[in-house]
């Protein structure tokens, strides 16, 4: 439900030797469907990073076309398939939950009791930086959300793919991210033959790139170099 301002603040550092593009996925419900969209707007070798949702795109970007990413980025974002049982019951009801105050309440309303969850317990004060975000998020549309929803319940596992990575790769994890903690990034981590670059930032959320953009946007140049 993110769009372009979520990179904005870190662009500024990366444009100055890179192109950038930031994907809009539409209305696609499947990661695939996702990751077949990037490729179609990318040039034939790219770097490629992903925040959230996004890291799951990126890593079925790299099941697709392995030979044309030069280097990726996972920042606050996970790898497992939907749990079995009580779990995967769990987090189908949470995602159900905010779809419903969606359709009945608006995207806006959705997204106010969304990013509770999303920012830092020291940020929720900071009115405006709330505001932006669920602005942000509200730019989209229910039907959008619905898509997403159903590309997530359904994604598919990609330990597979984080043990075939064989290009410079940025694990990027943040101290009050609820919904993609340091110890999944670090599982990540662990299953990959070559080692990643790590940063761990300290008092942000999940908004990483919103939250902070110069210590994300430092870990994302020292990868762009590496």
């Amino acid at each position: 439900m993110c769009n372009e301002e979520v990179w904005i603040p870190v662009m500024g550092v990366l444009s100055q030797t890179h192109q950038c593009t930031v994907v809009d996925h539409g209305r696609a419900d499947s990661l695939s469907a996702m990751a077949r969209n990037v490729l179609r707007q990318a040039p034939d070798r790219f770097a490629l990073a992903g925040h959230s949702m996004g890291g799951r795109v990126a890593l079925e970007v790299y099941r697709q076309a392995p030979d044309r990413v030069s280097r990726i980025a996972l920042m606050n974002t996970g790898y497992k398939a939907r749990s079995a049982g009580e779990a995967g019951q769990k987090e189908t009801q949470t995602r159900y939950e905010l779809l419903k105050i969606a359709m009945e309440q608006g995207v806006q309303a959705m997204a106010a009791k969304w990013v509770l969850g999303m920012i830092a317990p020291s940020r929720l004060s900071d009115t405006a930086f709330v505001e932006t975000i669920v602005n942000m998020c509200a730019k989209k549309s229910v039907d959008i959300f619905k898509h997403q929803i159903a590309a997530l319940l359904n994604r598919p596992d990609a330990s597979d793919v984080l043990r075939q990575l064989t290009v410079p790769t940025l694990i990027l994890c943040t101290e009050y991210d609820l919904w993609s903690p340091v110890s999944q990034h670090q599982e990540m981590s662990d299953l990959m033959s070559q080692k990643p670059i790590w940063a761990e930032i300290k008092g942000i959320g999940h908004m990483c790139t919103m939250e902070n953009p110069d210590a994300v946007g430092s870990a994302m140049a020292k990868w762009c170099r590496a």
